[in-house]
C-alpha cells in the first residue's frame, strides 16, 4: 500500500524544494490536485501546518476538497503531508531531496495507512489505484523537473 518514483532534476535541491513545498503551485505539477491553498492563515510550510488541496480523482472525477496536515519540513531534504478524513489520516505523501551531481533525485512517495478497510480497497482495487499513483507522481515530477530546470 506504498510505491515511490524517482526523477534526476539538474537543479538545487533549494530550488526543488521551494517549489514543492510551496502548496499553492501544487495545481502546476499534480495531475489530479488542481489546486491548494494555505488553513489557519498559513502562509508557509511548517510541520503542523495545514492546507487544502481540490482534487479531481483520476484526472475525471469525483471532485472533491481534502484536508492536509504537514508532517515533514526540513529545507532541501524532505516535504511531507499526511491527507485527514474525519480527522484522521489516511495517506502519507513525501518528498525527499538527495543531492546528485550537479542536480537532486527527487523522490515522490505516498503510503495509506494500514486499516483493515484501506486493506481491502487496495487488495481490489490497488493494482489500478497503485499505477495511477505511479504515473501520477512521474507526471508530476516531469512538471516539477520542467519549472526547476527553466531559466525563470
Amino acid at each position: 500500500m506504498r510505491d515511490a518514483v524517482t526523477v534526476h532534476m539538474n537543479a538545487s535541491p533549494s530550488r526543488v524544494w521551494g517549489l514543492v513545498s510551496d502548496i499553492t503551485n501544487t495545481g502546476k505539477f499534480s495531475p489530479e490536485t488542481f489546486e491548494a491553498e494555505w488553513l489557519d492563515g498559513a502562509t508557509g510550510p511548517a510541520v503542523g501546518t495545514r492546507f487544502r488541496g481540490h482534487v479531481r480523482r483520476n484526472g475525471r472525477g469525483p471532485v472533491y476538497w481534502t484536508v492536509c496536515r504537514i508532517v515533514a519540513c526540513e529545507p532541501c531534504r524532505e516535504f511531507g503531508f499526511v491527507v485527514e478524513a474525519a480527522g484522521r489520516s489516511v495517506n502519507t505523501w513525501r518528498y525527499r531531496f538527495e543531492p546528485s551531481g550537479t542536480g537532486t533525485d527527487v523522490t515522490e512517495s505516498f503510503e495509506l495507512v494500514d486499516t483493515p478497510v484501506l486493506r481491502v480497497y487496495w487488495a481490489l482495487l490497488g493494482w489500478a489505484r497503485g499505477r495511477t499513483n505511479r504515473n501520477g507522481m512521474r507526471t508530476t515530477l516531469e512538471r516539477i523537473k520542467a519549472v526547476a530546470e527553466s531559466r525563470s
